[in-house]
């Protein structure tokens, strides 16, 4: 390894090293919740059981050594092979610190989350939109109404196991003079779909201009050759 190599080796490291040390320290005084410490590309994770979240979350809002005041986002990840198939991420933000910091927990399909409502007052908003994207419920969540799809929807579209086309298509009837709900209908099999466009499909036809594609050499020739100049 070059002198430069690791002179940037050792910065890299001297940035990182604060975020694993504070990762650490939350580990040593929550060690029955956190689970796991890492970095991934400079960003501190920490893996967080299901029954010490609120714990984890309370702590990292309130002691002065974090300060992570804002939760800016909280997301789901589905993994179907695993017995519980679905991941919870939070990630906070400490702007008295500058800092990040993502946790993350684990749940199945029939185990709720604690909802960190309480803690959080942006929380409901990114919970009522994880149970609609992944159907995981929220100990302690007021609202569970879905927030992007309608209310009629079947099913939760983020699960690797739900089909791309749905279960029902909406379209407007005529006759009842409204928005209405259906089966999805695909009769057939494969679609085909021709998108040649119609100017190449006239190969032997002279058209108005063909005569000038023999001035300009460098004029671009898509699917029809010109006929010849018209005689004068």
């Amino acid at each position: 390894m070059t002198d430069e190599a690791k002179t940037q080796e050792s910065e890299i490291l001297e940035d990182i090293h604060p975020l694993m040390v504070f990762g650490q320290v939350v580990q040593g005084k929550l060690a029955e919740a956190v689970l796991s410490v890492e970095l991934v590309h400079g960003e501190l994770i920490l893996g967080v059981t299901r029954e010490g979240l609120l714990a984890v979350m309370a702590y990292l809002r309130d002691d002065p050594e974090s300060r992570f005041a804002q939760l800016i986002d909280v997301c789901g990840v589905d993994y179907p092979d695993r017995p519980e198939r679905f991941e919870i991420v939070y990630q906070l933000l400490s702007i008295k610190h500058n800092r990040r910091v993502r946790v993350k927990i684990t749940t199945d399909e029939d185990t709720p989350v604690a909802s960190v409502s309480a803690l959080f007052s942006s929380a409901p908003w990114f919970e009522r939109e994880v149970w609609d994207m992944y159907g995981v419920m929220f100990d302690g969540l007021a609202d569970h109404r879905r927030i992007l799809t309608d209310y009629g929807f079947d099913g939760h579209p983020l699960r690797k196991d739900f089909p791309l086309t749905g279960h029902v298509e909406v379209r407007y009837d005529d006759e009842q003079k409204r928005v209405v709900y259906g089966p999805v209908s695909l009769p057939q099999d494969f679609r085909v779909f021709d998108n040649m466009s119609p100017w190449e499909a006239l190969t032997d036809v002279q058209l108005p201009g063909d005569e000038k594609a023999c001035e300009n050499p460098h004029m671009p020739k898509i699917g029809w050759k010109p006929a010849g100049k018209i005689s004068e």
